[in-house]
């Protein structure tokens, strides 16, 4: 994949759930360029975590193309779909998802235990886990916290660490500030994107808060992109 390629390109893109009455998308067409920050709104049941879900090839589409950097999902089968998810996307989830037992450190290095590709990316992982909670704005003894003690925006912090490490492609953020007031909100997005650009890393982030459209280079809306299809198959 070039420099200029897409990160991700979705053309024609059709899936609908099974069930008697169920949810469908259509995407017509849906492309995000490298080290691009795009902010996607939508209501609740527009979509939204279908459209992740394909991103993410945890389904794949009944039609169309799905690529991610430069790879079509469909052609994958589902265990190499695992680890290409976990080579080339970094996901922040809206719940954290951290292990609350575990260290901050192990957490943050998690990722590339499944990783081979983000692993080499990392002379030594424990100085690279400490520099991005250091650049992240995380107390400098954090490291051996135990996930579960901290602060929601501290365990935010860890999450988008965690994501970040190994410099995969693609971050994807699901509604990761949802909880946060909005001058925390700003800090952690400032944060999150000055990793990216120095990583040149595309950031996709999930919201139904229109407030942080300032934020990002490009502001997406469900409704322009996609169309959800309900009632019966």
């Amino acid at each position: 994949m070039t420099d200029t390629a897409p990160i991700l390109h979705m053309d024609d893109v059709r899936y609908r759930w099974p069930g008697r009455t169920s949810f469908g998308l259509h995407v017509p067409n849906l492309t995000l360029a490298p080290a691009e920050t795009v902010l996607l709104l939508g209501e609740s049941g527009s979509g939204k975590s279908t459209l992740l879900s394909l991103i993410c090839g945890t389904i794949t589409a009944q039609s169309g193309r799905v690529s991610v950097a430069g790879t079509d999902i469909a052609a994958l089968s589902a265990g190499q779909r695992d680890r290409f998810r976990a080579e080339q996307i970094g996901l922040i989830f809206q719940q954290f998802n951290l292990l609350p037992f575990a260290s901050v450190q192990d957490n943050i290095l998690l990722p590339l235990q499944f990783a081979p590709e983000r692993r080499r990316h990392v002379a030594d992982r424990r100085a690279e886990a400490a520099r991005l909670c250091h650049d992240l704005g995380l107390p400098d003894d954090v490291m051996s916290a135990g996930a579960g003690t901290l602060s929601v925006g501290q365990q935010q912090r860890v999450a988008a660490a965690r994501a970040l490490i190994g410099t995969p492609p693609l971050i994807i953020a699901d509604e990761p500030t949802s909880s946060l007031d909005a001058a925390t909100q700003a800090t952690f997005l400032e944060l999150l994107f000055g990793q990216s650009r120095a990583h040149g890393t595309t950031v996709l982030m999930v919201s139904h808060d229109a407030r942080l459209s300032s934020q990002f280079d490009r502001v997406l809306h469900m409704t322009d992109i996609a169309k959800a299809v309900r009632g019966a198959t």
